[in-house]
C-alpha cells in the first residue's frame, strides 16, 4: 500500500440514492464535515430511496471490483472502511473481498447491519442474507445495529426480549446481546433507536455504547417522526469519530445533538419522512474545531 496521507480516509461501501438523505448522500458530506475524507464505492445508483413508491435500481456489483481494482494499483490506504445497506449475498460477497484486499491492522471496520425496524425484518433479507450479514458483522470492530437488527444478531425474538419493557430492562437486554457478540470478537456495539416511555409519560429515543471499559446510555426526546435515513447520518458520524480517534461515546452524543437537532428542524417544517431530514445546516457541529470550542 502506499504512504499514508496526512488526511484521514473512509472507504464507505452503500448505495448512492438521488432522492431521500441516506446511504452515501448522508456518509459523504458528514464524514466531510469532520475533517475526513469519504472514499464512496457504490453498490448501487437509485433514483430514490427504497421507502417511495416508485424508484429505479442499477445494481453496480459487477463494477464494484472494477473501481477497487484500479485503488489496488494506486495502492491506497484506508484508515477506515464502512458498510450499509446491502441488497444480497452477492454484494456481500464483494465485500468481503473488499476487506481482504484494503483491511490492514489500523484499518477499522464498521458495520452497520441494516437489516429490519420496530420487530420486523426487510422483506428481502432471507435467512441465507441475515447469516452472511452477520458474519461480516462479526468481522467489525464497530456496529451500530437497532434493537431489531441487535436481536436478529443474536438469534433473538423481538417481541420476546424486548417489546413491552421499561427503560431498565430493555437497555439491560441490549447490553447483554452486546456482550454476546463481543465476546465472538466485535470490539464496540452502539445500539441505536432504543424507545421508551418516562414515568411522566413523555416518549424518549436512546442510543446505547457498549464497549470494553462499559455501556453508556444516552437519551433524547422522541419529537413524534421517524426520518428515514437517520440511522445512516448515525453511523456515518460514528466512523468519522473513530477516524478522529475519538470515544465511542462522545460520538454517540455528538450524533444524537445534531439528529435531534435536524429532526426538531424538519418536523417544523413538516418535511415528509421518506426526504429524510433537513441536517445540512447542522453540518458545523460536527467540526473538531467547533468541538474543541
Amino acid at each position: 500500500m502506499s504512504k499514508k496521507s496526512m488526511t484521514k480516509k473512509i472507504a464507505v461501501i452503500n448505495d448512492l440514492s438521488g432522492f431521500g438523505k441516506c446511504s452515501l448522500t448522508a456518509a459523504i458530506s458528514v464524514i466531510s464535515a469532520m475533517g475526513v475524507q469519504p472514499c464512496p464505492l457504490p453498490t448501487a445508483v437509485l433514483s430514490a430511496q427504497t421507502g417511495y413508491q416508485n424508484y429505479y435500481c442499477d445494481d453496480y456489483i459487477d463494477r464494484m471490483d472494477l473501481i477497487y481494482g484500479k485503488w489496488r494499483q494506486m495502492q491506497v490506504h484506508f484508515d477506515g472502511i464502512y458498510t450499509g445497506f446491502v441488497s444480497g449475498e452477492h454484494q456481500l460477497e464483494k465485500i468481503h473481498e473488499f476487506l481482504d484486499l484494503f483491511r490492514e491492522e489500523d484499518t477499522f471496520l464498521l458495520v452497520d447491519p441494516v437489516m429490519g425496524d420496530n420487530g420486523v425484518r426487510y422483506p428481502f433479507f432471507t435467512e441465507r442474507i441475515a447469516s452472511e450479514m452477520r458474519r461480516l458483522a462479526l468481522r467489525a470492530d464497530i456496529i451500530t445495529p437497532n434493537l431489531t437488527e441487535l436481536c436478529l444478531l443474536t438469534g433473538r425474538d423481538y417481541r420476546e426480549t424486548v417489546q413491552g419493557l421499561g427503560k431498565e430492562q430493555i437497555v439491560e437486554a441490549a447490553r447483554q446481546m452486546a456482550a454476546e457478540l463481543m465476546a465472538e470478537g466485535v470490539e464496540q456495539v452502539l445500539v441505536t433507536g432504543i424507545r421508551y416511555r418516562e414515568e411522566d409519560g413523555e416518549e424518549m429515543m436512546g442510543n446505547l455504547a457498549v464497549t470494553e471499559g462499559g455501556a453508556v446510555f444516552r437519551a433524547f426526546p422522541f419529537i413524534g417522526e421517524s426520518y428515514s435515513g437517520t440511522g445512516d447520518l448515525f453511523a456515518s458520524v460514528i466512523a468519522g469519530g473513530r477516524a478522529r480517534g475519538e470515544e465511542l461515546s462522545e460520538s454517540m452524543e455528538l450524533a444524537g445533538e445534531m439528529i435531534e437537532e435536524a429532526i426538531g428542524e424538519s418536523v417544523r417544517s413538516g418535511v415528509p419522512r421518506n426526504d429524510g431530514v433537513d441536517y445540512e445546516t447542522f453540518l458545523w457541529m460536527l467540526s473538531e474545531k467547533n468541538r474543541k470550542r
